[in-house]
């Protein structure tokens, strides 16, 4: 894959292992002025100047509450199904999801990783190459979406993916409707939601959030009238997330082509696309993307255990698909805020690593990390308490399965106080240019560590705990995987900042020498 020539991770050392930029703004740790004359933004170079606390409150306030609006829209499209069509409503959407996941993985990929790639030369004092990074990235999604529509315009792969993902033949024409409408707007959630992100670094979190709200309002208020009023079911949900996302789209390119005094604009000589600087975006998002991808890999299998286990039990397999449908979606529900942390103190860690203020760095991710525990702490003791009504609250019904999703939903989030260590402190490498650690640690919570265990701890577990069926063997997979990950970030973590404090000292003896 290509770099970018100045990427930040060159060549690793045995006691070094990743290299920080060079030094810009030599004494001050400032950085260098834009290429022609101009200086740098003030809006961005107070994250290197600026209190830490003050602007993680700043920038993580309306991140976190973006992330919620947008981790909202499954949520708002499940209750509107669930009420008005019942849970063969629940039962389609747990059969798109995976696919959803990979739309959300690909908008990620690209918006994600240039992003990183611009916090990182705002951080140097390059705007142009930020630009540019902005500009590929529009690029990049406007491929992504003729790909994505011409796939979903073949019948015989649309078919293999729903095939795939374990639909049932009286669920797949809900879920093939759903599905396709989705794919022909693709480009309204890569524009609404990778682009949002550059907002953010331009140093207008507020505006960021602004644009995800308008969406949610938006989604909400057509998914009424669509789905309850008109009565459009599956179709009239689908139309209204694109209705939303395209209310955020709508308000994000306002933002790079209208508004004036912007640190970044969308240019048309800047969207030309560069090899150095695709690959580098690739490089830089596809942590992210692995994130999304796992989560993917891991539903298509999980649907495929629900349908043959819940055929077994006295749920059967549609009842199983709609349960379990809600606690994922809870369960995304509650990472969002997470995500929203990680994503917001992102241009924080890249922009003080690029200018080798490491003290800032580790301060920005301890706070970052506290903050993200107390969220999911907050979050865990809702679910506890209030699991039975969350579940009723998606239009389940009858006791039993309203039973059932509650047991789920407690054990599979069991864990949820750590979550956000393990979320943030993997989420650290890629900010700092660092993707194969952040790859591989995004990778052991949804693949490395839960994918095995969804396959045999439903066949080995009920041995050796005899009142356990496979059904709820199969939930036990999810706080085993979390413990497993959590572990693995802390040891990777802590290797980190022992390399942070030699490259601290080696620069401060050198600056002695000096």
């Amino acid at each position: 894959m290509a770099r970018d020539s100045r990427d930040p991770h060159g060549t690793a050392s045995a006691d070094q292992p990743d290299q920080v930029p060079s030094p810009v703004g030599e004494g001050t740790g400032a950085p260098a002025s834009r290429p022609g004359g101009a200086g740098p933004d003030n809006r961005v170079t107070r994250m290197g100047t600026e209190s830490i606390p003050r602007l993680i409150t700043e920038f993580a306030i309306p991140s976190v509450v973006g992330m919620v609006v947008n981790g909202s829209y499954n949520i708002i499209d499940s209750m509107f199904l669930g009420h008005a069509v019942g849970e063969i409503g629940l039962s389609a959407v747990t059969v798109a999801n995976p696919t959803m996941i990979v739309f959300m993985a690909l908008a990620m990929l690209v918006g994600a990783g240039g992003n990183a790639l611009a916090a990182l030369r705002l951080g140097e004092g390059d705007r142009d190459a930020a630009e540019r990074s902005l500009g590929n990235v529009v690029t990049l999604s406007l491929i992504l979406w003729v790909v994505v529509a011409a796939l979903a315009a073949n019948p015989t792969i649309l078919d293999a993916v729903l095939t795939l993902s374990s639909a049932t033949d009286e669920v797949r024409p809900y879920a093939r409707t759903f599905v396709q409408i989705l794919c022909f707007g693709f480009i309204l959630q890569c524009i609404g939601m990778g682009v949002n992100n550059f907002i953010r670094t331009a140093g207008a979190p507020n505006r960021a959030l602004g644009t995800m709200v308008i969406g949610l309002v938006a989604a909400t208020a057509f998914n009424y009238w669509f789905v309850i009023l008109l009565g459009w079911g599956v179709a009239g949900s689908a139309l209204a997330t694109l209705a939303g996302q395209a209310c955020s789209c709508a308000a994000v390119l306002w933002y790079f082509l209208f508004t004036k005094g912007v640190p970044l604009r969308i240019r048309l000589s800047c969207m030309v696309p560069s090899r150095r600087i695709v690959g580098t975006i690739l490089a830089f998002g596809f942590p992210s993307f692995a994130l999304q991808a796992g989560a993917a890999v891991v539903n298509f299998l999980l649907n495929y255990q629900l349908v043959k286990y819940g055929a077994l039990s006295p749920l059967g397999a549609e009842d199983a698909l709609a349960s379990i449908g809600v606690v994922q979606r809870i369960g995304m529900f509650t990472i969002m805020p997470i995500i929203g942390v990680s994503v917001a103190i992102q241009p924080l860690l890249g922009y003080n690593y690029g200018a080798r203020k490491l003290d800032r760095v580790r301060a920005t991710l301890w706070l970052g990390i506290a903050g993200a525990t107390v969220m999911c702490v907050v979050e865990w003791v809702v679910v506890m308490l209030l699991a039975e009504p969350i579940a009723t609250a998606f239009g389940i019904a009858h006791d039993g399965l309203v039973d059932f999703t509650s047991f789920a939903l407690r054990l599979w989030l069991l864990l949820l106080p750590f979550i956000g260590f393990q979320i943030v402190g993997a989420n650290y490498f890629q900010a700092t240019g660092q993707p194969a650690k952040a790859i591989f640690l995004t990778l052991t919570r949804q693949i490395i560590f839960l994918v095995p265990l969804i396959l045999v701890l439903p066949d080995l577990l009920p041995r050796a705990v005899s009142s356990l069926t496979g059904l709820e063997a199969l939930i036990v997979a999810a706080p085993v995987s979390d413990f497993l990950a959590i572990f693995t970030v802390g040891v990777f973590l802590a290797w980190e900042m022992r390399r942070l404090r030699r490259m601290q000292g080696t620069r401060g003896r050198g600056s002695g020498a000096a």
